[in-house]
């Protein structure tokens, strides 16, 4: 393998672009017109235009990331996680064009990418799953069955999805049709397949997966498991390796049923098994047939580089690890993202003024951003990941409270706030963990909002560069320009004012009735229509932004007597909604 092209961008493709890098390998970058100036761009060895900023005019372009696969002569594509990592389609096109596929048969991602298929194949490997219904769901009425049978909350997800995406719980009857609806949407954003099905929700239940990888001679490995409990919308934010509390003989367990599960798939590359653990039984949730965003603890605690393993077993060579290796200390992720906790964690796009990350023992950082950088609407908010490892779990968590108060963003709200938080909880402290623990016990709503400085002038010239393009590939010139601003210096501005504590995804309202967004972003539905009437605290519209979905409600009772917005209109934070007397 002489060269490896990476279809994916921010941190991963930087992971990815590491290490090619590591093993002497060509790197081959794509960007969209809105990541030119991206950091996964400079890094790699030459980088190619493939789009506009919309993720399907780009990211998701599969004609486009071939031909260019071809005009590069790259030997292989890697697909990093999200966009097209588990498109089975995606796998088999770059296969038939003839280069080599960093990730596993297509047929293993056909079989576990449908959550229903996949289903049926954990119960064909004695692999209990989570209750459910394994066909897809066509109306809410099968869902309300039920419901009736197995008792609420009910889970509604996406079929083709996963990581949490496309899945909406239902705690009541009244909460079935919105769920259904919403589900289908978010599955359609993210993975272009609307198709959903529903399964028992699970409450004060353990989020456990577990890293296993196969190479194609049939060997295969389990590399331990994380605990990702600490979840807001159904959405990982921290993670950490060994599960705490957990006993050798469940990890024994719970090793075994995954790699049954990697078997029963012909599997290859690395993988990732997720499952429910509640009363001391596993229950079978997904497999996500590509890297995970938490590779770095296991790679922490194992001593193993996951990217480096994914790309020699696709090269054909055999596994370099034959029996699971003892765990090495401990680690944790937090994911840094444009997020404002106070606001239940409502995405925050934006630019980032500063930024500097920390360092120190115990201290890794992947991202893929500078000072500068654009969060943007466009494409996930995660601004980069914070991995803290140690002897053991303590020494970890004093460790991590100085790398988050180290950590310094300002331009745009962060969840480094929310990670303080949840390193005074008791219950974290004690291992007393559940993917409710972050939503139902922590108060994140006092938390202060970030502020931006402002940047003096300097008159010393300093060494610029410059990105030009030149037949849809990206060169960079340097040159020389006078400092007009020092970053991180001189005088700040005054603090943005704090936006109103808001429930649940509310939106901003004035004290004359106008409902405002919280946050840039697109309307996919409208509750009401102009000159019905409203009540305070209930939903009036839905704001998708960085694709997750905001529930906005009002803040006053009255009649909508001016509707601004419609379906499919987007817009800025700020913007007026509706106006309600």
């Amino acid at each position: 393998m002489e060269s490896i092209l990476i279809a994916n961008r921010g941190e991963i493709a930087v992971r990815v672009i590491r290490a090619a890098k590591d093993l002497g390998i060509r790197s081959i970058a794509i960007y969209s017109e809105l990541d030119r100036d991206a950091v996964h761009t400079s890094m790699a060895d030459e980088a190619w235009n493939v789009g506009p900023a919309p993720a399907a005019d780009s990211y998701l372009h599969v004609e486009r990331i071939l031909e260019i696969a071809d005009e590069s002569g790259a030997s292989a594509i890697h697909p990093g996680y999200g966009f097209l990592s588990e498109n089975a389609i995606f796998a088999q096109s770059v296969i038939d064009a003839g280069h080599i596929w960093i990730g596993p048969p297509p047929s293993a991602i056909k079989m576990m990418g449908d959550k229903i298929e996949s289903r049926l194949a954990a119960e064909s490997a004695g692999v209990a799953g989570v209750p459910g219904i394994n066909e897809p769901l066509t109306s809410v009425d099968r869902a309300a069955a039920f419901a009736d049978e197995y008792g609420f909350p009910v889970a509604i997800k996406a079929s083709a999805g996963g990581g949490g995406r496309g899945l909406k719980v239902a705690y009541r009857s009244e909460d079935l049709q919105e769920a259904f609806e919403s589900a289908g949407r978010e599955a359609e954003a993210w993975f272009g397949n609307p198709t959903v099905y529903v399964e028992k929700f699970l409450e004060n239940a353990r989020h456990i997966e577990t890293q296993i990888l196969f190479d194609k001679h049939g060997n295969g490995v389990f590399l331990g498991e994380r605990d990702c409990s600490l979840q807001r919308r159904h959405q990982k934010l921290v993670e950490e390796c060994p599960a705490p509390a957990f006993t050798a003989e469940q990890r024994a367990h719970v090793g075994k049923l995954s790699l049954a599960l990697g078997h029963a798939a012909n599997y290859e590359s690395t993988g990732t098994v997720e499952f429910l653990f509640v009363d001391g039984e596993f229950y079978f949730l997904e497999m996500n047939t590509r890297i995970q965003v938490e590779h770095t603890v296991t790679e922490e605690v194992f001593g193993v580089d996951l990217v480096v393993e994914q790309i020699k077993v696709a090269d054909g060579e055999t596994l370099s690890i034959t029996v699971t290796p003892q765990p090495n200390g401990h680690a944790i992720e937090f994911r840094i993202n444009a997020e404002d906790p106070s606001r239940d964690f409502a995405p925050n796009p934006g630019t980032l003024v500063r930024y500097r990350e920390p360092s120190g023992p115990g201290i890794r950082v992947d991202s893929g951003v500078v000072q500068g950088s654009e969060i943007s609407q466009y494409y996930d908010n995660l601004i980069a990941k914070l991995i803290v490892t140690g002897a053991d779990r303590d020494q970890v968590i004093a460790r991590s409270k100085r790398a988050l108060n180290e950590y310094e963003i300002s331009g745009v709200d962060t969840t480094i706030p929310a990670h303080l938080e949840i390193l005074k909880n008791e219950d974290f402290l004690q291992a007393r963990i559940s993917t409710r623990l972050v939503e139902e016990t922590i108060d994140f709503s006092h938390l202060e909002r970030a502020t931006a400085p402002t940047l003096p002038e300097d008159e010393e010239l300093a060494e610029r560069s410059l990105t030009v393009e030149v037949g849809g590939r990206r060169f960079r010139v340097k040159y020389w320009a006078k400092v007009m601003t020092a970053p991180g210096s001189g005088k700040r501005i005054a603090p943005r004012r704090r936006a109103p504590k808001l429930s649940k995804q509310a939106a901003s309202s004035s004290s004359e009735g106008v409902v405002t967004a919280p946050m840039q972003g697109t309307i996919v539905k409208l509750y009401k229509k102009a000159g019905e009437s409203v009540s305070a605290g209930e939903p009036v519209c839905v704001l998708e932004a960085m694709k997750m979905e905001n529930e906005i409600k009002a803040m006053a009772s009255g009649e909508i007597i001016e509707l601004k917005v419609q379906v499919g209109d987007t817009v800025s934070a700020g913007s007026p909604l509706m106006i309600i007397r």
